[in-house]
């Protein structure tokens, strides 16, 4: 049933089709006793409570009583790499013994040990895995993930990811919405290497064009590192990308600070992601030029590495969005309440900014915006309700999930926690 009417729901919501920047990250619409009116999955009326309900068309009609509990826009993840095979718990260990993360790279570790595991599985082991992923996405809120290749870099592999994400997808019943990224530019493969040049020409003259032909990605992506591609090489891969017609996304000074800011900003990406060692000149061109700043916290906490600056990226005037990066080597966690409790304890945002990046920033981050993202008329109604009527209840339940419902395109799924 996607025809939903919620009463008695205390909202509360960024506004807009837009990424909000700056100052206006921390303002929230707030309706105490609220009603959300929801036709075939798409939200028809949001204010407050009406003695009448204008729900005279509509059949089928299903009444639910938030009983004042918080109601927030469904949770938007807008970087992960949930599909892949393998695991890497071992290099955990060696990684919690000092390895740096490039070091365990250099022995045979790394994104590398992932691509073999992932080439090895087949299509039916990797579908069901990455959909059980999902479903832990799910109960925590996320009701929209962006998902990456990159674990294949070949053909049939790259390929195989993101025919799952497709598939997936298409059911349905399924509770998180995906919008697939091409990584293929994730790390350079065995095959290719010291040939990283011919790698790139490889992406672009043979996996461009069989990806956009399929319609399997929305967004190219590349890694853009010391030790994995250039500044210049990543410009040559994003504008061929650009010009077949993909949005782009960069990963951005995540290790050292190479310039990917900047090259997100001069290449009109929609986010350039990690910015862990972003310079100020990088920050003042994204928020000069609306690149979205997704900042990935859980991944600084596992490596044990400085946080990417939030707070000064929004007093710049930026679009800062959180999502959690969950991924089988540098962070193997999906925690939306962890991200919330680092970004807010640790990188300094207000939650009132930490709900906006995690929901309307993070729709934006997918140009999803204008359909996901708040709680407005004519957009698709999903939905968190927490287990409190207080939104500052999610950083103060630390690292504790206090999601009680998901409502997805209109549809409700209680949590147990």
């Amino acid at each position: 049933m996607n025809n939903l009417i919620i009463t008695n729901a205390r909202i509360v919501t960024p506004i807009g089709h837009s990424a909000r920047k700056g100052k206006e990250m921390s303002k929230l619409l707030l309706i105490e006793r609220g009603t959300i009116e929801v036709k075939d999955g798409i939200i028809v009326y949001v204010g407050e409570e009406k003695k009448h309900l204008g729900n005279d068309q509509m059949k089928d009609v299903r009444h639910y009583d938030a009983k004042g509990r918080c109601l927030l826009p469904g949770f938007v993840d807008s970087h992960t790499h949930f599909v892949f095979g393998g695991e890497r718990a071992k290099e955990f260990s060696w990684r919690l013994a000092g390895e740096s993360y490039m070091s365990i790279m250099n022995k045979g570790g790394g994104i590398v040990n992932t691509v073999k595991a992932t080439r090895a599985m087949d299509f039916d082991t990797m579908y069901d895995r990455a959909n059980k992923l999902l479903r832990r996405m799910s109960r925590m809120g996320i009701t929209t993930v962006e998902g990456k290749s990159g674990y294949g870099l070949d053909c049939d592999t790259e390929l195989k990811q993101l025919e799952v994400m497709k598939k997936l997808n298409e059911k349905l019943d399924k509770r998180v919405d995906i919008s697939a990224t091409f990584l293929g530019a994730h790390a350079i493969p065995e095959e290719y290497k010291g040939k990283s040049d011919e790698y790139i020409d490889f992406l672009i003259e043979e996996m461009l064009p069989i990806i956009k032909r399929k319609k399997l990605a929305q967004f190219c992506d590349v890694f853009c590192e010391e030790g994995v591609f250039s500044v210049e090489q990543s410009r040559k891969l994003l504008t061929a990308a650009k010009e077949v017609g993909f949005a782009l996304k960069i990963h951005a000074d995540e290790i050292v600070s190479l310039g990917g800011a900047e090259l997100a900003a001069e290449l009109g990406a929609v986010s350039a992601d990690h910015l862990l060692h972003a310079s100020d000149a990088g920050i003042k061109a994204m928020a000069d030029k609306n690149v979205i700043a997704t900042l990935l916290p859980l991944t600084a906490f596992a490596l044990k590495e400085q946080y990417a600056r939030g707070r000064e990226m929004i007093d710049a005037g930026c679009a800062v969005a959180l999502a959690t990066d969950l991924n089988p080597g540098s962070c193997f966690s999906g925690s939306i309440p962890l991200t919330i409790d680092l970004a807010c304890i640790y990188m300094k945002l207000s939650i009132e900014e930490a709900i906006t990046a995690l929901t309307l920033n993070g729709a934006a981050a997918i140009n999803s915006a204008d359909k996901i993202g708040s709680v407005e008329v004519g957009k698709q109604a999903d939905f968190v309700i927490l287990d409190s009527s207080d939104y500052r209840y999610l950083p103060y339940y630390i690292g504790m999930n206090c999601v009680g419902t998901v409502v997805k395109n209109g549809r409700i799924y209680e949590i147990e926690n």
